[in-house]
């Protein structure tokens, strides 16, 4: 039997760069909420069974009624102030299942992720602990050091992440036990702390889409309305 497979929607930022004055997962784009095309899509994913969303503090109830129509919805909880924080808390969740379960941890601000992405992704767990999605870099990336260039990597060599970024829950487990012992964590996502804590652990990267965009800023908000019309019937 297949190992079960609980998909993780983050949702617990407040969008401040947006500036709607509400989290942007709330924002309507091609007539739903940005965060109910997230559940959506992995509701709808046969190898998804269960998923669980985690919702910034005092908009509970606007996920909860978002999340309800989708039949695969199994929690809608609390995040907190940061990435980091709201993924402990999703953990928390899932305490006491088995190391095997596949759990893939996907960013509410992107509305347009598509199965043959998570298809990518749940296909690499197969054989792998750590998944991440990814796209190439299409513009040259330099390190900056006191406001002039200190190194220029090939461009060739980078890649832009996206999510979901998909775990045994194991690994992840282990991963942030050892994180949230170490007094100067800083992170950004979860394979960030997979690679830092876990370095032995590879983290297999697949492809990933041009559509799969985060609604961050203004614009993106308008892009996502015209790519929403596009794939919503």
């Amino acid at each position: 039997m297949a190992a079960r497979t609980v998909a993780v929607v983050l949702a617990g930022g407040v969008g401040e760069r947006m500036g709607a004055g509400r989290p942007k997962q709330l924002i309507e784009v091609g007539g739903r909420p940005i965060l109910a095309h997230a559940v959506g899509a992995f509701d709808a994913h046969p190898g998804v069974d269960e998923v669980v969303v985690v919702m910034a503090a005092g908009h509970l109830r606007d996920a909860a009624a978002i999340a309800a129509p989708f039949g695969k919805t199994a929690a809608v909880i609390e995040g907190g102030d940061t990435r980091t924080a709201s993924t402990v808390a999703a953990l928390r969740v899932l305490d006491g299942r088995p190391d095997d379960v596949r759990v893939l941890f996907h960013d509410a601000a992107r509305p347009f992720v598509d199965r043959p992405v998570i298809d990518r992704v749940l296909a690499a767990l197969d054989e792998h602990e750590a998944v991440a999605v990814g796209v190439p870099s299409s513009d040259t990336v330099v390190v900056v050091d006191g406001g002039v260039v200190a190194s220029m990597p090939p461009r060739e060599t980078l890649t832009r992440f996206q999510t979901p970024q998909g775990f045994r829950l194991g690994t992840i487990r282990k991963a942030y036990e050892l994180a949230l012992a170490d007094p100067a964590l800083r992170a950004t996502d979860d394979c960030g702390i997979v690679h830092r804590y876990l370095p032995d652990v590879p983290i297999r990267v697949v492809e990933g889409s041009e559509r799969n965009l985060k609604v961050t800023q203004p614009l993106d908000a308008v892009l996502a309305e015209h790519l929403a019309t596009e794939v919503t019937p």
